[in-house]
């Protein structure tokens, strides 16, 4: 399938609602996504739906979702200017994580997803996200930092929001490094130059042209 033959991301979305795998779909209430491109580029990618979200067929609804307006509105954004979306499109039964295979049988829904809106940023947030994106990276060490991909749209990791409401110490990590995208999304979103040489480095490597083979083919 082309994305090029989708007119719009609802378009996009129902036709992957009905032509996937995962198995979560057997127990989930329905599929949960958004259908407005950001204003701003700036994509974020959680895990998976929670109870709130699989109700109402919208991303990010919950005490999570809230947690996300908070910390957007502190940097002069807000949820239209930005799209959110998850790992998997179901709610695992009872909030559990995403297996491995399920989250591989999403990974065309996403793809075509991103292709579709052709993010200046993509934003993990998260362990299952990031690892998504940047392999063997961790998200302890990682977050507030951008990274280069293959598909040369900058990483920029980040906790998932729901962190600081199980740690609430953590909610000025998030908001720092809130910040600190907001300052990368005022610079254009540009790699430092020692990194971008390291982008055009792995581009050329084969086993980064077959990951961008794994995300042009659909």
């Amino acid at each position: 399938m082309k994305i090029k033959k989708f007119k719009t991301l609802k378009q996009l979305h129902e036709y992957y609602s009905t032509n996937n795998r995962c198995g979560l779909k057997k127990t989930a209430t329905q599929p949960v996504y958004e259908i407005h491109p950001p204003k701003s580029g700036i994509v974020f990618i959680g895990e998976a739906p929670g109870k709130n979200e699989d109700l109402e067929g919208e991303p990010f609804v919950g005490a999570a979702g809230k947690l996300l307006d908070e910390f957007l509105k502190g940097i002069g954004l807000t949820r239209k200017d930005t799209y959110v979306s998850n790992v998997v499109k179901y709610r695992p039964p009872n909030n559990r994580e995403p297996t491995d295979i399920e989250k591989r049988d999403c990974r065309v829904w996403l793809n075509a997803e991103l292709l579709f809106l052709n993010p200046k940023v993509i934003v993990p947030l998260g362990r299952h996200a990031l690892e998504r994106f940047v392999e063997g990276a961790r998200i302890s060490v990682s977050h507030g930092l951008a990274f280069p991909h293959p598909s040369n749209i900058p990483i920029f990791a980040m906790y998932h929001p729901a962190v600081a409401l199980y740690n609430p110490s953590l909610k000025s990590t998030l908001q720092s490094d809130f910040k600190k995208l907001k300052g990368f999304l005022d610079k254009g979103f540009e790699l430092e130059t020692s990194t971008k040489k390291k982008k055009r480095k792995e581009v050329v490597d084969p086993e980064k042209k077959k990951a961008v083979k794994d995300i042009l083919d659909l």
